[in-house]
């Protein structure tokens, strides 16, 4: 062999070793891939109502959650994790589909069905939505949803799609809250069959039945497991020793049980991990996380326990502002070694679909999702998003009703047709799309989150090139999303 050939092998091969231990501290390249290929079961637990301020672990003074400060304290705590709205149904569905819930023409909580004029009542997740379970079971996954499903008018009905024709092999659900409360609960349906009622408290149930299908889980597939709480949304309903041990602590009963309802699902959620615990079921990703944020103190007769903390964020549920869908967040990958620590990183529950199908295998949907993965906030705390954040919710009870979040900015604006403010809208349906696309975003303020999380300082004129540009930004992306969102129409 000629003596060149061979010095240069020699010389490439050097260089391929000096290369390796140049990367080698982190994580070789190869090594990732192997665990890839190993998919990782993955669970989310979602709740309702739950505010930003409302664990202990994000600053509540009062409210008892070791198990999820746990997981906060040994994975990832996000103090920028979004929802993808600020109201239950189309946060639910963002977050299961990975597009903004206008798209999927969810702007609103869904009601049961009542034959409207706004078409309301034809509001459901339709069949072509591309979800988690379904991109998850298509790569051998065994999937299962147990809570609160909202996201179809006709709830266990063969007149719109349900849980199972979005890939959950096993469903226990109910359409919107557990009724008449927590506590006994009557209206579950599991795989299509009404239960009755259950005796004990929600949080609890729900758990008992995740661990039930865990346990009759006789296949070796890896499993995707939404856990979607009720708590702490109205009509809470709390066990009195919870009750008692807050009473000294409260100004009344009802915040009393409010506190308690909180504890009650950190209860929940901790005797899940034991039994990931005592199962050895470990390479699991965990993330928390709640569908937005807290109910007002007495906005309707039944809120009279709604004590949730926003913490240092302006607004409630149902604001743009941030309070509304800016709340805990937390991810733990049991079995796992990753990035550990507080991120201020911008992460949405929009970024679950890819991030998920990226870590199982999967391909991502034909259509187009808003979400982004972000596998590299696991390996090494980084994730820079690409692309804002927008929500556009034309029923919140603050003015801007339209907001987007790029990096440490966001700019907020009223929506205007024919020189008046857009009322307040449930659905876009063809009795309002004309008056809706009409509309223009005006009055303008700008943010910046890093130095101002309560939202006080209008930037708008100290920063003329930002807010330019933001301005430029936010108005193509609401013309983006105004054209891309469904419009219901009546076809009977």
């Amino acid at each position: 062999m000629n003596f060149r050939v061979i010095g240069f092998f020699l010389f490439a091969l050097m260089l391929g070793n000096v290369s390796c231990k140049t990367k080698g501290t982190a994580r070789p390249k190869e090594s990732n891939k192997e665990e890839i290929v190993k998919q990782p079961n993955i669970v989310v637990l979602l709740c309702d109502d739950l505010g930003y301020g409302d664990l202990a672990s994000f600053g509540h003074p009062i409210i008892k959650t070791p198990n999820l400060d746990k997981l906060a304290a040994t994975g990832i705590k996000l103090t920028n994790f979004y929802s993808t709205a600020p109201v239950c149904s189309p946060s639910r569905a963002g977050l299961l589909t990975g597009r903004s819930p206008n798209k999927a023409g969810i702007y609103d909580f869904i009601p049961g069905y009542k034959k409207s004029e706004d078409n309301r009542d034809l509001v459901h997740l339709q069949a072509h939505e591309q979800t988690i379970p379904a991109l998850l079971k298509s790569v051998g996954y065994a999937t299962c949803l147990v809570g609160k499903w909202h996201c179809s008018s006709r709830f266990n009905s063969d007149a719109q799609p349900q849980p199972d024709d979005f890939g959950f092999d096993h469903w226990f659900a109910t359409h919107n809250n557990a009724a008449p409360s927590h506590k006994n609960p009557a209206n579950f349906v599991r795989n299509g069959k009404e239960v009755g009622e259950i005796e004990g408290f929600s949080s609890q149930i729900v758990v008992d039945e995740a661990i039930t299908w865990l346990d009759q889980k006789k296949d070796n597939k890896p499993f995707f497991l939404e856990v979607a709480f009720h708590e702490p949304h109205e009509p809470i309903a709390s066990p009195e020793d919870l009750v008692q041990k807050y009473l000294p602590k409260s100004r009344n009963r009802e915040e009393a049980e409010y506190f308690a309802n909180v504890e009650n699902v950190d209860l929940a959620v901790g005797r899940l991990i034991a039994y990931f615990e005592a199962n050895n079921i470990d390479n699991t990703l965990v993330v928390f996380s709640s569908d937005n944020g807290p109910e007002t103190l007495m906005r309707y007769d039944r809120a009279k326990h709604s004590y949730g903390s926003p913490g240092e964020l302006k607004g409630m549920k149902l604001w743009t502002n941030e309070a509304g869908f800016r709340v805990p967040g937390i991810i733990n990958w049991i079995g796992k070694e990753t990035f550990t620590g507080t991120s201020d990183k911008v992460v949405s529950a929009l970024d679950y679909l890819p991030t998920f199908a990226e870590l199982a295998g999967a391909d991502l949907p034909n259509s187009a999702i808003d979400g982004e993965s972000f596998t590299a906030l696991l390996e090494n705390g980084e994730f820079d998003r690409s692309k804002p954040l927008i929500w556009v919710f034309y029923d919140a009870i603050n003015q801007r009703r339209a907001a987007m979040r790029k990096g440490d900015w966001k700019i907020m604006a009223r929506l205007v047709a024919d020189n008046e403010e857009l009322p307040r809208i449930h659905n876009l349906y063809d009795g309002n799309e004309e008056l809706v696309k009409n509309a223009e975003l005006t009055d303008f303020v700008l943010f910046n989150l890093k130095d101002d999380i309560d939202e006080s300082e209008d930037l708008s004129e100290k920063k003329p090139v930002v807010f330019a540009q933001m301005k430029q930004e936010f108005q193509q992306e609401y013309n983006d999303l105004l054209q891309g969102s469904h419009i219901w129409v009546r076809k009977e």
